[in-house]
């Protein structure tokens, strides 16, 4: 998708289950298409980002593939549905990448192998100008990694957790500090 640059901002990478959409109970799996539903806001969100000229990159963690619970078509076949949906509402992200894995490897969140992935596909993508934004630790973490501006969505994390350098309640709260839109402060890059 051809748009013009009007932020700093080059790369939003974006968490899939909690982030942009509704995540399934604990144990279980956003596993077919018709289990996934967009969070509320989420595409107009992302058809903000659109307009403002950030490419927008999934990075999700799908372990309930090796776990038997999904095949890798399952997952192809939620993230068309993920695309149909942010169409719809005149959205659209600019790749997905995924982790199928259970264990440790270097694709699975924290560790920066499906970022690595994007940029070796995308070279535009400027890393001093992105950001990670999602709802757990292992998006924090993975931002980190990369030393990477880190938003977490869904409100404060508990004491224990990673400290994201900004925390919002949504999806779009967290867009429009980015893009310092008004009543918003504005997140800069480091």
């Amino acid at each position: 998708m051809l748009r013009a640059a009007v932020t700093h901002w080059s790369c939003a990478f974006l968490d899939r289950d909690g982030t942009l959409n509704v995540k399934a109970p604990e144990g279980q799996y956003v596993a077919r298409p018709e289990d996934l539903t967009l969070l509320t806001g989420t595409a107009e969100a992302v058809r903000r980002l659109n307009e403002a000229g950030v490419f927008v990159v999934v990075v999700t963690n799908q372990r309930g593939v090796a776990r038997g619970a999904m095949a890798l078509t399952d997952v192809e076949l939620t993230h068309a549905e993920l695309e149909r949906q942010l169409a719809q509402a005149g959205a659209a992200v600019d790749a997905i990448y995924f982790c199928p894995h259970a264990l440790v490897c270097t694709c699975r969140k924290p560790l920066p192998g499906l970022i690595h992935r994007a940029v070796a596909d995308n070279p535009d993508i400027d890393l001093d100008r992105s950001v990670v934004i999602g709802d757990g630790d292992c998006d924090v973490e993975l931002g980190q990694h990369l030393n990477l501006m880190t938003v977490r969505v869904g409100g404060p994390p508990d004491t224990t957790s990673v400290v994201a350098d900004c925390t919002t309640s949504t999806l779009g709260e967290a867009v429009e500090c980015l893009l310092g839109l008004p009543g918003w402060p504005g997140c800069r890059p480091r």
